[in-house]
């Protein structure tokens, strides 16, 4: 499946984007925002060669500029159908394209896919408190703050709240509009 945006394209993650994926676990500048902080390349070609089989309840697509370069991924993950939601992830991994809009679109791109495609009611997702470009980009894609995980995430010794935010189908179509 691909799916396209005005600025990006997402399509299926393959073997041979493990190696960027790789690259951009184990950036410090990167890897803060993520709950995976290091990774081998062993570890990322299992986890693609696993996605096959979690078709039903992950859709992880990798993020491409409309110029073909792989600069992150997106997915929603823990698909339920019975109770229409899923969570979504997103990253931008090549740091020369933060910033730029390409999270953004990929992400307005998904969520389209998710409540008009998959007919899905709700998405949520989490997001580190120290992330205040996601946590705006978020709040412009219309999620609301629902709670907060104190002091759930440990980095370089110090603990952190974890943001909770959901978008309901409703308030995605009055964003739209």
């Amino acid at each position: 499946m691909i799916l396209k945006g005005k600025k990006v394209i997402l399509r299926p993650i393959k073997l041979s984007d493990a190696e960027r994926f790789v690259k951009w676990f184990n950036d410090p500048q990167f890897n803060k925002f993520m709950s995976q902080r290091a990774v081998t390349l062993q570890k990322e070609r299992e986890w693609i060669k696993s996605l096959s089989k979690r078709k039903k309840t992950d859709l992880a697509l990798a993020i491409e500029t409309k110029e073909g370069v792989h600069i992150g991924s997106t997915g929603l993950h823990q698909i339920n159908k019975e109770n229409k939601n899923a969570t979504l992830g997103i990253m931008i991994g090549e740091k020369s394209y933060w910033n730029k809009g390409y999270g953004s679109d990929a992400s307005k791109t998904l969520l389209d896919y998710g409540f008009n495609k998959l007919k899905l009611h709700r998405i949520e997702l989490d997001v580190y408190e120290y992330n205040p470009r996601a946590i705006k980009v978020y709040k412009r894609l219309g999620f609301k703050q629902e709670g907060i995980k104190r002091e759930h995430n440990l980095y370089k010794g110090n603990y952190y709240d974890t943001l909770h935010m959901g978008l309901l189908k409703k308030e995605w179509k009055q964003i739209k509009k």
